[in-house]
Parts: C-alpha cells; sequence; structure tokens
C-alpha cells in the first residue's frame, strides 16, 4: 500500500477498527474514507453500492461485525447470523463490483469445532460440530472466508481473510451484558474494589483455557499481512499462549488491587473447554505478538481508570 491510498475501515470506531486506524496513522497513511453506522448502514446493499461507487476506496479492511459475549451470542442468535450475513454480503460484493485493489475481513477463533484438536489449525475448519453457544456468528463468519475465497477463484480479486483470537484493549465493550470475559472481569474486580465487595461471581466453572491478543498487536498483524500476503483460506492471529480462565481473573484481580475472594457460579455455561490457536503458519510468514497478556492489561486498565471509564 502507498501512503497516499485511498482506505476504507468498515466499523473504524470498534475496538478492531480503530486499532487498525491508530496503526495506518502511525505508519504514516492519511487517505481515508470513514463512516459511521449513522451515516451508513452496512446492512443496506444500496447505501453499500453507492458509498463504493462515489468513493472507489483502494483498500478495505472489514472490521465492521455484530459481536459480544457468550450470553449476548446464546440470546440474540438471530441478529448475530443475519446481521453480519448482511454486512459481509454488501461489503465484499461491492469491494468486487467496484474494483477494490485488496481487501482483509476479520473473522473470529469460534469458527472451529467445538472439539477439534488444540492448538488449532486452519486446516481444522468444518471438521466438526461448532460449539452451540455461538453457532449463528461462527457460521456468519465461515460464509465470509468462503466468500472471500470465491470472489479471489472466480474473479481473481485479492480478498484475504485473518482469524483473530480473543481480543481485549482500547473501545473494548465492558457492558456485562453483552461483553466478552476480559473485559467483564476487569468490570467486574474493578466494581468490587470501589464498592468494597467481599465477593465476586464468576460465569462457569473457571477452567476453560483462552488466549488472549491485544488489539494493537492484531492491528500491527493486519497491517503486515496486508502488505505480504495473498493466500486464499484463512490465516490465524494470535499469541500462541493460553491461560484457565481462573489464572485470567487471578491476574487481574491482581492488576485491579482487589482484596476479596471469587466464587464460580456452576450453572452458567463454560463454553468451549479451550481454544488456542495454531500460530504457526503466520510466525513462518514472518510476524509474532508482542504485547505479553499481564502487560497489556495494565496497560487497558490504566486507561480505563484515566478516562474514569466505568
Amino acid at each position: 500500500m502507498k501512503k497516499e491510498a485511498k482506505i476504507y475501515i468498515a466499523g473504524h470506531r470498534g475496538m478492531v477498527g480503530s486499532a487498525i486506524l491508530r496503526k495506518l496513522k502511525s505508519e504514516g497513511f492519511s487517505n481515508f474514507v470513514l463512516r459511521t453506522s449513522k451515516e451508513l448502514n452496512l446492512r443496506k446493499q444500496l447505501e453499500v453500492n453507492e458509498f463504493f461507487r462515489k468513493e472507489k476506496p483502494e483498500y478495505v479492511f472489514l472490521a465492521a461485525a455484530k459481536v459480544g459475549g457468550i450470553l449476548a451470542n446464546n440470546t440474540f442468535r438471530a441478529e448475530f447470523l443475519y446481521d453480519n450475513l448482511l454486512i459481509q454480503c454488501n461489503l465484499i460484493h461491492a469491494a468486487w463490483n467496484y474494483g477494490v485493489k485488496k481487501l482483509l475481513f476479520l473473522g473470529s477463533s469460534c469458527i472451529y469445532p467445538k472439539m477439534a484438536p488444540q492448538p488449532l489449525k486452519e486446516e481444522y475448519l468444518l471438521s466438526g460440530k461448532l460449539e452451540p453457544t455461538n453457532e449463528p456468528y461462527a457460521i456468519a463468519k465461515i460464509a465470509g472466508i468462503k466468500m472471500c475465497d470465491a470472489y479471489r477463484s472466480q474473479y481473481g480479486c485479492d480478498f484475504i481473510s485473518v482469524m483473530p483470537t480473543n481480543l481485549y484493549g482500547p473501545n473494548d465493550n465492558y457492558d456485562l451484558k453483552t461483553s466478552h470475559v476480559l473485559p467483564a472481569l476487569l468490570r467486574k474486580f474493578h466494581e468490587a474494589k470501589r464498592d468494597k465487595t467481599p465477593q465476586v461471581i464468576l460465569w462457569g466453572s473457571g477452567t476453560p483455557k483462552r488466549e488472549f491478543l491485544h488489539v494493537d498487536d492484531l492491528a500491527d498483524a493486519c497491517f503486515f499481512l496486508m502488505q505480504t500476503y495473498s493466500d486464499a483460506g484463512f490465516i490465524n492471529i494470535g499469541t500462541g499462549v493460553d491461560i484457565s480462565i481462573n489464572d485470567l481473573a487471578l491476574m487481574i484481580k491482581e492488576v485491579v488491587g482487589y482484596d476479596g475472594q471469587f466464587k464460580h457460579d456452576h450453572s452458567k455455561p463454560d463454553g468451549t473447554p479451550r481454544k488456542l490457536l495454531d500460530v504457526s503458519k503466520l510466525e513462518k510468514a514472518g510476524w509474532e505478538a508482542k504485547i505479553p497478556l499481564k502487560e497489556g492489561i495494565k496497560m487497558v486498565y490504566e486507561v480505563l481508570m484515566g478516562k474514569d471509564w466505568f
């Protein structure tokens, strides 16, 4: 990508999109075409087509999506499938129709089968049943990967797909009804410390293991891959290291400085037992994560406290 290239970041105000925007700005890019969800409804095909016809972006980062944790995914199953399919279909088709040079589609590691071998290799896609609680979202993301591949195969489009692991960082969602586990734990422990609550309740058994990547590392990887990677299929983006939810809670408890205790609500679902990405393909391509988990959580919490976020 040349510095003067016209770049469209779909979802530029979300956690991922805003991180990509920060990264590109830090690298000297400035020719951005950006729209909020109020300015451009990505679920409306006519609006998306008119936007691409008028603006003709050269490069597209497709980071727009309806996202959430276990509760949100399992409750709003229709919306998670319908909204994400519409967004992807409209943007990918318009990118082809209006001559976008390269598109990067961001998926999710939930695309892998629930009981797939660990760590998760790219070839495990569609090798088993999905985790039921987030199946609609996973199916939508799988469709996005296959759509990029189909347009590459039929039309020669340089559309690539990346599959990030669990993310955290600036502009995350801290609503306990819709957030993912790490921001939810940060909020729970912070509020317990603030309110001097003696105990924090955590969902599930605490035994599932998860991998976490700082969103600034993801943005760095996306920037790297947009310039160097051009293959069909998709590529995992992660750290290659996981941690149990119980140990994550202990880490966040320490970062926040909470002196109370926590216990598990075993009536709540655990989700997938383990989800660790095999990042050997990414490392072979020449990229590795740089921000250690504890350091990243400290960075996030310091920013939140400085903004009086909670």
